[in-house]
């Protein structure tokens, strides 16, 4: 077996393990958990309440919108904390330190980031289903188009959020990491259509991926007829497949080559300077 292959075999076993912890940590749950009860509520109070121009539940729109975020919000933000918590407490360097460590530490990442997408996606969708009517759930189609949307979504955002992770090297940095993605949810049609926005700004929120999977996950759950309050009338299917596309592609060349140059610049001495200044703030 090669190298690369006990590396990736040794990634996966970690992601698998991980993903088993977080399932049964109650702070983890708490932050999975929490969310969707907030979406439910958004949704119960909005059900009544109908897409300007039609008859459809304003609140049946939010919940795939909700979901394409949450994939966002797994790709850009988890993997970009996951990175910066692992590099202050040294676990990306003793990755570093085993043969293609950072190549099984990346799978482990891909694995964990990936399940709880997935899970995070039934626990939202599931439940809401009762709350709202109107989801095209019993159509093939629907789920494909659903499965493909989440893989290109995940394989777009995750390098990004690893890039992102990259740059810094504390937590409490994470707001700066933060700000710009809630800015980006505000103005990317989530919870209210884009076509009701200035045209500046939703060729602003055109340009992201954050846009792109919630239109692509509205495409998988709403009715044909929804596609008349988006631009264009359309769901775009070729345009979400080309903007994410790219910046899959983006991230896959440009994630690599940080990742290396960030994994260079990690030291014992850097890793103990950042846990004495981390005990510091607690005491």
């Amino acid at each position: 077996m090669t190298p690369l292959l006990v590396a990736a075999r040794s990634g996966l076993a970690r992601g698998g393990i991980e993903l088993r912890q977080t399932f049964t940590t109650a702070q983890d749950l708490w932050t999975y958990f929490f969310p969707t009860a907030i979406l439910l509520v958004v949704m119960f109070f909005t059900r009544d309440v109908s897409v300007p121009g039609t008859n459809f539940s304003l609140g049946a729109r939010t919940l795939p919108s909700a979901i394409g975020m949450g994939v966002a919000f797994g790709g850009l933000v988890n993997v970009a904390q996951q990175l910066i918590v692992e590099r202050e407490d040294g676990t990306l360097l003793r990755a570093k330190a085993v043969p293609n460590g950072m190549f099984g530490y990346l799978i482990g990442k891909i694995v964990l980031i990936s399940g709880i997408t997935v899970v995070s996606i039934v626990i939202q969708l599931v439940p809401g289903a009762f709350v709202v009517d109107g989801l095209a759930l019993d159509s093939v189609t629907a789920w494909l188009t659903l499965a493909w949307v989440v893989l290109l979504g995940l394989v777009a955002t995750m390098p990004i959020g690893a890039i992102l992770g990259s740059l810094f090297d504390n937590p409490r940095n994470m707001g700066l990491i933060m700000l710009p993605i809630m800015g980006l949810v505000a103005s990317s049609g989530i919870f209210y259509p884009i076509t009701g926005y200035p045209a500046w700004l939703q060729g602003i929120a055109q340009v992201f991926p954050i846009y792109w999977l919630g239109l692509g996950m509205r495409s998988a759950l709403l009715p044909d007829e929804l596609s008349a309050v988006e631009i264009g009338e359309s769901w775009r299917h070729l345009e979400t497949l080309g903007v994410l596309g790219v910046w899959a592609v983006v991230g896959l060349v440009a994630a690599p080559v940080v990742l290396r140059r960030m994994a260079r610049r990690e030291s014992g001495s850097r890793v103990a300077a950042r846990l004495e200044k981390a005990m510091r703030r607690v005491t």
